[in-house]
């Protein structure tokens, strides 16, 4: 069975996870200044997981393997980083960036061979 979807999927979940931990960053910013019920980044946040959740889900029930998949969604962290250099400008050390980049060759290795 194609992999292909499967990814996608999880590629996708993967970016929604990382929007959802900057909505969790930003609602813990907020947490001493905006009662908890009325936080929509901390919303967000859990909605945004929940929608990964089902994206994940849906992508094992369409046959993806845990071996190709997962190391697609762990890109999670990626994502957030890529996240936070944009929003907040943050900076990432050259040793930083080349760990990012190998990280990206291995899953990229890892999807063309499955």
């Amino acid at each position: 069975m194609s992999q292909t979807l499967p990814i996608i999927l999880n590629l996708i979940a993967a970016l929604v996870g990382a929007a959802a931990q900057y909505f969790y960053k930003d609602a813990a910013n907020k947490w001493k200044s905006v009662p908890v019920y009325l936080n929509w980044s901390l919303a967000l946040g859990v909605l945004s997981v929940a929608v990964v959740m089902v994206l994940v889900v849906v992508a094992y029930r369409m046959g993806g393997k845990i071996s190709v998949v997962f190391p697609i969604f762990a890109t999670t962290f990626l994502w957030g980083t890529f996240v936070e250099i944009v929003v907040d400008k943050q900076n990432l050390t050259l040793p930083q960036w080349a760990g990012a980049a190998l990280v990206i060759i291995g899953l990229s290795i890892i999807a063309i061979f499955s």
